[in-house]
């Protein structure tokens, strides 16, 4: 029988990476699978627990990537994996479209009764964050008769076509898929970190000047369904707006009787240290998208709106999938240990990493910014000197990823170079400090080469 691996030491590297069996793993894998998978390093796992992965070979990582922010309790959790045992012996599917089961009952009042608002909500659920967006978008235009959608640049909603008419942020997602849904426009995000003028509390109204001229000048409000947005860009960057920003956008949003979508995929469930991020803002959404993290690595997402909003009559959208029981009981366990303090725990946990990435950033110019909130946070990586000083630095944050992966760490990135930081929410302080030390001593390597080459004395 198997250790746990909570009782083994990580990281923990016995061969050279990638090993023996991951190497045949990733070769037949990659004569099968799909070329269009974004694989950022060689990684082939066999097994997880907390925030520690195994591979195939017997290598252990601390992973702060939690599955791309979906292992939101860890990764199989003891009370996770002891719902889904149960349901699965008991209902493993009876479509919740068609009939009625108590799994997906009791999630739909967790979630309606937990999200931010007054007002009675009601529950769509999907099986991703996609069809979460999707399923907001087709609300959006049946509850108003409109037909226009505004989004930000940067922003990433998802690939399918409708929810990719929203994305904005990389061109390869969009690349030859045209044409796209119609009647979508796009508006910058508040880029404040890279502002000179950068202030927290909302120097920033580049983007509402933006949508008041596309007012203007393109759109008319009157013609407008919804605006979405993500609370924290995610895949742009880690960006976080100033304060005062989704305030003022709820502000002209009601104005002109549009209706306000967080895509709360990523940011929801506890990421940024509350259950939901427009929390930390005081903003109360028409509609709220989820995904990632709800079910802490079942696939699972949901839609929620408020009740007066939810008026599309039977059969006019559906999903054979979405609120399967065994989803649902994952995601009825995850709630309960984020209602237990586990939100509370994420937000201490952030705020220890966000100072020690601060302390690194003191000390090595090339990184040029930190940022996030609970457990969500971005380290920008800009050159630090020449021509481009300051300018993002893609290469050394590719470099940063496989230089932590070759030690032990995993991570991802996002936006131009940006690592992010999205380690499970059950991640504890030692688990940050073995992190930052690997960062610090990858980083400081990169920083070496950079300075033998701006001298002359070497190359990396």
């Amino acid at each position: 029988m198997l250790r746990p691996l909570a009782d083994e030491p990580v990281p923990h590297l016995v061969t050279e990476l990638p090993g023996p069996q991951a190497r045949q793993l990733i070769a037949e894998d990659e004569r099968y699978l799909s070329p269009s998978y974004t694989r950022v390093y060689p990684l082939a796992v066999a097994r997880g627990s907390g925030v520690v992965i195994e591979d195939v070979d017997g290598n252990r990582f601390l992973d702060f990537t939690a599955g791309i922010a979906v292992c939101s309790t860890g990764h199989c959790h003891p009370r996770v994996v002891q719902a889904i045992q149960r349901q699965a012996e008991q209902l493993l599917h009876m479509s919740g479209t068609d009939f009625y089961y108590a799994p997906q009952k009791d999630l739909a009042r967790r979630l309606a009764l937990a999200a931010p608002g007054k007002d009675p909500k009601r529950v769509f659920f999907t099986n991703s964050g996609a069809e979460a967006i999707e399923a907001a978008f087709k609300l959006a235009r049946f509850h108003t008769g409109r037909k226009q959608i505004i989004a930000f640049r940067g922003a990433f909603h998802g690939r399918t076509l409708g929810a990719l008419s929203l994305t904005a942020s990389k061109v390869v997602q969009r690349r030859r898929f045209a044409p796209l849904v119609p009647n979508v426009s796009h508006i910058d995000f508040p880029y404040c970190f890279r502002c000179p003028r950068r202030a927290a509390d909302g120097c920033c109204g580049q983007p509402l000047e933006q949508l008041q001229q596309l007012f203007r000048q393109i759109v008319a409000p009157d013609e407008v369904a919804a605006v979405f947005v993500e609370p924290i860009q995610g895949e742009g960057g880690y960006i976080v707006p100033p304060a005062d920003f989704h305030r003022r956008l709820r502000q002209i949003t009601q104005e002109h009787g549009i209706l306000l979508v967080a895509d709360e995929v990523q940011t929801g469930m506890g990421r940024t240290g509350r259950l939901f991020a427009m929390e930390h803002f005081g903003v109360e959404p028409d509609i709220i998208c989820l995904a990632k993290g709800i079910a802490s690595g079942m696939p699972l997402g949901a839609m929620i709106a408020r009740a007066d909003i939810m008026t599309w009559p039977r059969g006019s959208h559906a999903s054979t999938f979405g609120g399967n029981p065994v989803s649902c009981a994952a995601a009825l366990a995850t709630l309960d240990l984020l209602e237990e303090g586990l939100v509370d725990h994420a937000a201490r946990m952030g705020r220890l990493l966000l100072d020690a990435l601060n302390r690194l950033a003191r000390r090595y110019p090339i990184i040029g910014d930190v940022r996030g909130l609970g457990l969500m946070i971005g380290m920008e990586l800009v050159h630090p000197s020449g021509p481009q000083a300051g300018q993002p630095f893609p290469e050394a944050a590719q470099r940063v990823l496989d230089g932590c992966f070759r030690r032990g760490l995993l991570l991802l990135t996002c936006g131009e170079s940006t690592v992010r930081f999205c380690p499970p929410l059950v991640v504890q302080q030692r688990h940050i400090e073995a992190a930052i030390q690997i960062l610090d001593e990858v980083i400081a390597q990169i920083d070496r080469e950079a300075a033998a080459l701006a001298t002359g004395k070497g190359t990396p």
